[in-house]
């Protein structure tokens, strides 16, 4: 893992609790030590090593020479009228990533953080404290993303670089710690982390994994498996790979029923067909937290939200593997050249799903009014894959329905 900087001082973000193991033994401290400073790190959001009262002066006098803990430089913050929140994060080089916060609030009042009263405020009267029943935070993995989904903002600004794990790490680091001054709380405000933001994470996978066991750890945030979520387009060598070193929750990206829509709209479909794909997601299951896989599906007007290609997507998955259907209503951007389906072709799509048993929800858009919605993640990429000529392509071959 990249823990070091260009000033060649290391950035203890960039270590899970093995790793920092091995870095304070370097130093000619015993093991302990790295748990004493990884709790100082991650639970109470320390970056001065003066703070960390019960480590021994002449250790802090060591870090001080050689390491820092240092989160990325806040670009931007904007507050959506429903309270997300999406960070602006420089990672140098003219590159920047973004992260976003997704509140859900209790009934009793107005939201803290900012946006509208949560629902039933009103009722309330606006009085009373209010209750974070979840907050989640959605991490980029990668500076722009090579896959070239063509319904996903990130893929048409290209791709830069992958993220290191301080970079990951940093992003949950600053949000969580950020949340708790502003909510004038020292309990976790951050619940779920969901790797869906720009990128795709299982192609910067040996950056990702030690950040995930960051989270994981009890002396970390303390995260439970069913709480991390790994989003991918279907990178099969290491969904496989992630089963054995880390099974926290998968989502696959998945958007079509047949391999000619999804190679037209997910490229890496045409190294990794949907067999191969849902052959992979059936032996991660053995491993998994949940009993199950999200299979994430954006509705694109009259590409792919017809009621025949429902009833493919039930003949494709029924009684194959334990799956949810995450029907996502597609955020429009004008490079794109698609159309969000409306609300009732996407409700009789659901309806085809739902009668066959399989469980299917409709997301709910969240942060739209600050482009934070899913698939608008862009931020700015120094693009290295020539996107604006590589993205040029021919309309989707659309699917008509009655």
């Amino acid at each position: 893992m990249d823990a070091v900087n260009l000033l060649g001082l290391t950035n203890l973000l960039g270590f899970d609790l093995p790793g920092l193991a091995a870095y304070c033994e370097q130093l000619g401290e015993k093991k302990f030590r790295a748990t004493q400073l990884f709790r100082w790190i991650h639970q109470k959001g320390a970056a001065d090593f003066d703070q960390m009262s019960d480590l021994a002066k002449s250790l802090r006098d060591k870090l001080k020479g050689r390491a820092h803990i240092t989160a990325l430089p806040v670009i931007s913050e904007h507050v959506s009228t429903d309270g997300t929140i999406k960070w602006l994060f420089d990672v140098g080089a003219g590159n920047a990533v973004e992260a976003v916060f997704i509140p859900e609030f209790g009934d009793a009042g107005p939201s803290p953080i900012g946006g509208a009263p949560p629902r039933g405020a009103a009722a309330a009267g606006g009085q009373g404290p209010t209750v974070l029943d979840r907050g989640t935070l959605c991490i980029s993995s990668q500076a722009g993303c090579a896959v070239g989904c063509r319904f996903c903002s990130t893929g048409h600004q290209g791709f830069s670089r992958n993220l290191t794990t301080a970079e990951i790490t940093a992003q949950l680091w600053f949000a969580e710690h950020a949340l708790r001054k502003r909510l004038g709380t020292t309990e976790r405000v951050i619940s779920n982390v969901v790797m869906m933001g720009m990128g795709e994470p299982l192609q910067n996978y040996d950056q990702l994994v030690p950040s995930l066991k960051t989270m994981l750890d009890d002396h970390g945030y303390g995260l439970s498996r069913r709480r991390v979520t790994v989003s991918t387009s279907g990178v099969v060598p290491m969904i496989d790979r992630l089963r054995e070193d880390c099974p926290v929750a998968l989502a696959v990206s998945l958007h079509a029923p047949t391999d000619p829509l999804r190679d037209q709209l997910v490229p890496l479909n045409k190294k990794y067909p949907i067999a191969e794909l849902l052959a992979a997601c059936n032996r991660y299951l053995d491993k998994a937290p949940r009993d199950f896989i999200t299979f994430e599906y954006c509705m694109l007007q009259e590409v792919n939200d017809a009621p025949e290609q429902a009833h493919e997507l039930v003949r494709l998955l029924k009684n194959k593997i334990g799956c949810k259907i995450n029907l996502i209503p597609f955020n429009p951007f004008p490079a794109s050249g698609l159309i969000r389906s409306t609300h009732p072709r996407v409700q009789a799509f659901a309806e085809v799903l739902i009668q066959a048993g399989i469980v299917t929800t409709v997301r709910k858009t969240r942060g739209d009014d600050i482009d934070a919605a899913c698939g608008q993640l862009a931020g700015e990429v120094q693009d290295r894959t020539r996107a604006h000529i590589r993205m040029v392509r021919a309309p989707v071959t659309v699917a008509k329905s009655a």
